[in-house]
């Protein structure tokens, strides 16, 4: 495993290691200081750098190699070129395979072993038994196999680096979304400032094709915004005064002026980075076992080496050069790098795709938790359903028609605040009719005077008070009720007009997400503080067979305890608020419904569309990503099973076949590409099937 200089080996496994601060990598303004000490393209470069520099001085020691004398290249003997073949083999070691030797310091610093260790013991142990053949007992050198490793080791890597680099280019392209600068009204004129100088309050002028720099609201102006980055709706949404903007979202279309709510590290957009990183920073279960097979693999390997060189030199007299050569190739072939690789380019992977789809993972655990999950725990109000009444059903009595039944309702309840008041006046549309003497009786219903007659609009006790005899419509009353919905009734001088039903409506998707995860083999439970007719009636709408009615908040921690104890493997989808203490309980916590309030830390995901199909999306990544990690673990491992025998030399003796420390270095880097090769495969097949 590669380490640029400041980075370390051993905790997150990978070309590279990352330790991104909570804050600074949530900085938007702050961007490109956040990559400073994580700058994988400067890394990149610098392992390409020290490529292209050891092969150029390789290329002399290895033209006068007595491995190019066995091929029959014979270049003319300079004086003191056994000195130059010394230094230019030095300034490779040292210089090209500084990043291996770095790494192995601060791994055996933290008391661990790894792939940079194996690595740091071949070129060591090949370049000190050199240094002894040229200056001190003579005999044949070894330093075209040490520079040669050097070389396709660093070949490896920065292929590795690559093509790890680029399953990072959805963070980092969003990143890039988000402007350095903000136009900020001050004093009466537009000041131009650095974006992390805007402060809550500050109007800011966004015009046409920039980015929002800010969380705001629009108090002037009417725009549509691409909040594709954020949502993964591609269609732009309208925006005029009074409505949310996210930073990172794009004004796509006329200048608008949006005063800040949230700057910097508190807005929507700097939480996603945030939660990103942090998912990519943590480790599934797999990933550990991973770090504990490399160390143990390490162990073995410097065994196998020991034993590959004893016995060659020992048992079969066949030479301190060659025992060395067996010996080392035994510890290149066996460097754990592609085990170290193995998890955290799926997970870096499928991290960047979840987040595409408006799906943020904070821990890449989650994966594999998915798997194994049994029963999927959804609360009712803002999760299935929109979580805001709606009119359901309009039944006039005779002689009363439908438009006008709700236009009579509407006119009196534009006054009130009142959510079902609010419904009804959305239901009706257009402008209602002036009413005049309007009087509310709290928790019973509302009066008022329109077009000289007065109408009463409340609960069926109200209006029954008031002398108004409901017999007309007594049935579609008691069959409303029993379907869970608020009956609200309309009179005017003692005599019923009409019923109105309101109800908290199942969102579109609801249905289809609900029947998708039964069909994966899924228990779905339905929690809600509603009566037990208002949750029937939503159950069976949405097909859901076990609901638990009548929660409060604070038993639906206890609710997902229970089932755990009933040995279910439970996942909590809920809007993130009162749910925290379940959403904590659960195996997963899943919010979702969080509009641009994506720093929900009682939950491993946060999906930022109010989509109940994006639970199944998630389960169908965690499936695909769990698939690809035992793939690679297979490789990994499997790998390693068959090439250390080869590289001790079980083939010479009856095969001649001999795997040269050179070709054990391809082996091994091959062997690490093929694994992110595999890991790619996810991002270019995998589909959500929704």
């Amino acid at each position: 495993m590669v380490m640029a200089e400041g980075s370390s080996e051993g905790g997150h496994a990978g070309p590279v290691s990352h330790s991104h601060g909570g804050t600074h990598a949530a900085r938007i303004s702050s961007r490109r200081s956040a990559h400073a000490g994580h700058d994988h393209g400067a890394m990149e470069r610098d392992m390409r750098k020290r490529f292209l520099v050891s092969l150029v001085l390789t290329t002399p020691v290895f033209l006068y190699s007595r491995v190019a004398r066995l091929l029959g290249l014979r270049l003319p003997e300079i004086p003191g070129m056994g000195y130059l073949i010394f230094a230019l083999a030095t300034v490779v070691v040292f210089y090209g395979g500084w990043p291996f030797l770095r790494g192995a310091y601060s791994t055996l610093k933290r008391g661990l072993l790894g792939m940079n260790v194996l690595v740091s013991l071949a070129l060591l142990s090949g370049y000190v038994y050199s240094v002894g053949a040229t200056f001190v007992f003579g005999g044949d050198d070894f330093f075209e196999a040490v520079t040669t490793l050097t070389v396709f080791l660093l070949f490896g890597h920065w292929m590795e680096m690559k093509a790890f680099r680029r399953t990072r280019t959805a963070l980092d392209a969003l990143m890039e979304i988000t402007p350095v600068t903000a136009r900020v009204v001050r004093d009466g004129g537009i000041l131009e400032i650095p974006a992390e100088e805007v402060r809550v309050g500050d109007i800011v002028l966004v015009r046409p094709g920039e980015s929002f720099p800010v969380d705001g609201v629009v108090v002037e102006g009417e725009t549509y915004a691409d909040e594709s980055m954020l949502t993964g709706e591609s269609r732009p949404v309208r925006k005029g005064r009074g409505d949310e903007v996210a930073a990172g979202t794009i004004n796509a279309h006329g200048a608008v002026k949006v005063r800040a709510v949230r700057v910097g590290e508190d807005t929507a957009f700097a939480q996603i980075v945030r939660l990103v990183r942090e998912a990519e920073e943590s480790k599934p279960s797999l990933q550990r076992l991973a770090d504990r097979a490399a160390h143990y693999l390490t162990i073995i390997a410097v065994v196998a080496a020991l034993a590959t060189y004893s016995y060659w030199a020992l048992a079969q007299d066949a030479g301190g050069v060659f025992a060395l050569s067996l010996a080392i190739s035994v510890m290149v072939i066996t460097c754990p790098h592609a085990l170290g690789l193995a998890m955290p380019v799926v997970t870096t992977l499928a991290t960047g795709l979840a987040a595409r789809m408006g799906i943020l993972v904070k821990d890449a655990g989650v994966f594999e938790r998915l798997r194994t999950a049994t029963t999927v725990v959804f609360d009712k109000t803002g999760t299935l359903t929109e979580g805001r009444p709606r009119v359901v059903s309009v039944r006039p009595a005779r002689g009363v028609g439908e438009d006008e039944l709700l236009a009579l309702a509407a006119s009196v309840e534009a006054s009130s605040e009142h959510p079902i008041a609010k419904a009804i006046v959305e239901a009706a549309g257009g402008s209602p009719r002036p009413a005049d003497g309007f009087r509310a009786v709290p928790g019973r219903g509302a009066v008022a005077t329109v077009d000289g007659r007065e109408i009463l609009v409340g609960s069926v006790g109200f209006v029954r008070e008031s002398g108004v005899d409901v017999s007309e419509l007594e049935d579609t009353i008691a069959e409303e009720a029993s379907r869970g919905r608020t009956v609200t009734c309309v009179a005017s001088e003692g005599r019923l007009l009409g019923v109105i039903s309101v109800a908290d409506t199942p969102r579109p998707e609801a249905r289809k997400a609900v029947q998708r995860l039964l069909r994966m083999g899924l228990s779905v439970v339905m929690l809600t503080g509603d009566n037990e007719a208002t949750a029937e009636a939503i159950a069976q709408e949405l097909g859901i067979e076990r609901f638990v009615a009548e929660v409060m908040p604070e038993d639906k921690e206890r609710a997902i305890a229970r089932l755990q104890e009933a040995g279910e493997v439970v996942v909590m989808v809920g809007d993130g608020i009162n749910d925290a203490p379940a959403l904590a309980r659960a195996d997963v916590g899943v919010a979702i419904g969080a509009g641009t309030n994506v720093a929900m830390e009682s939950a491993d995901v946060v999906l930022v569309r109010s989509d109940p199909l994006d639970v199944v999306r998630l389960f169908e990544l965690s499936q695909a990503a769990y698939s690809k990690m035992v793939q690679n673990l297979f490789w990994a491992t499997g790998y390693n099973a068959v090439a250390i025998p080869l590289a001790a030399g079980a083939l010479y003796g009856r095969y001649g076949i001999l795997i040269p420390p050179e070709i054990s270095a391809l082996v091994m880097s091959a062997s690490s590409i093929i694994v992110v090769a595999n890991a790619l495969l996810l991002r270019l097949s995998w589909r959500p099937s929704l």
